[in-house]
């Protein structure tokens, strides 16, 4: 028997609505394998982030070794790194000759309550995690950060997302979900320019924490699986959209999602639905 094999680099949220728990649940719906490598510990909640707590470089690579000598991995994840130190040693662990498998960056830099998660060394780390990517998945504030801008307007979103996708030699996932009305866009975006969108009605909710964490591990585990890329993200779009939906209202601030996907059949957000 197989099984789509992931490997997760990123930090513990205890409210386990983002980060490891929320990639743990999701690879695990997905019917893949997930394993980790932790970065760092948070102590957070719904309301925000109360203390953070980063283990040393060499402990993360080292996590990450031992997975991959004898567990073997289909695609790598990468998530809230906790430092610079532990973006090179990601780096190093990579170069390693040791990874012949798809990488998803999800180049995490603000949770969703406003606490900052990436010093401006730490971002300065994702350039060279970004050119050993196969995608990357910033929102608008964080492709922003990333093409060093304040702030992007809407027309120079995909010019900055073509550019970067030209200095990287990976396209980039460009989340929509900062963006204003009622339509979310996500918008595939390569050297050359647009490769495709998928544009869906907002979920109005507050219970949208981990939604950044969700997408890239679904994504991961579909390439972990042998989906090509547009297909991944499709059905990735698909499962975080039916776990928003599925949120169980837990907390006072920015809840979890439903990651369980609560009463629906298994195979009801496969098929496109909820919409």
């Amino acid at each position: 028997m197989t099984i789509a094999r992931v490997l997760i680099v990123a930090g513990s949220d205890s409210g386990g609505g983002a980060g490891i728990q929320a990639d743990l649940k999701t690879v695990t719906m997905l019917g893949g394998h997930a394993m980790t490598a932790i970065t760092a510990v948070t102590a957070q909640n719904t309301r925000g982030v109360e203390a953070v707590a980063a283990l040393s470089p060499e402990l993360v690579r080292r996590q990450m070794t031992c997975v991959v000598e004898d567990l073997g991995v289909d695609a790598v994840k990468i998530g809230m790194l906790g430092g610079a130190a532990i973006a090179a040693a990601v780096a190093d662990e990579l170069a390693s000759g040791l990874y012949a498998a798809p990488i998803v960056l999800d180049p995490v830099m603000v949770a969703t309550s406003g606490a900052m998660l990436a010093d401006p060394a730490t971002i300065a780390g994702f350039a060279r995690l970004a050119r050993m990517s196969t995608l990357v998945t910033p929102n608008l504030p964080e492709l922003a950060a990333l093409v060093d801008r304040a702030r992007l307007d809407a027309v120079d979103v995909e010019p900055a997302a073509r550019d970067y996708a030209a200095t990287i030699g990976a396209p980039v996932l460009v989340k929509g979900g900062h963006a204003e009305g009622e339509t979310v866009v996500d918008r595939l975006i390569g050297a050359e320019g647009a490769i495709a969108e998928w544009a869906n009605p907002r979920i109005d909710t507050r219970h949208s924490h981990g939604t950044g964490c969700t997408l890239a591990s679904a994504i991961a585990t579909g390439l972990a699986a042998g989906l090509t890329l547009e297909p991944a993200i499709a059905r990735a779009i698909r499962y975080v959209r039916a776990a928003l939906l599925a949120a169980p209202g837990l907390g006072a601030g920015h809840g979890p999602m439903g990651h369980a996907l609560g009463d629906a059949p298994f195979d009801l957000w496969e098929r496109g639905c909820p919409a």
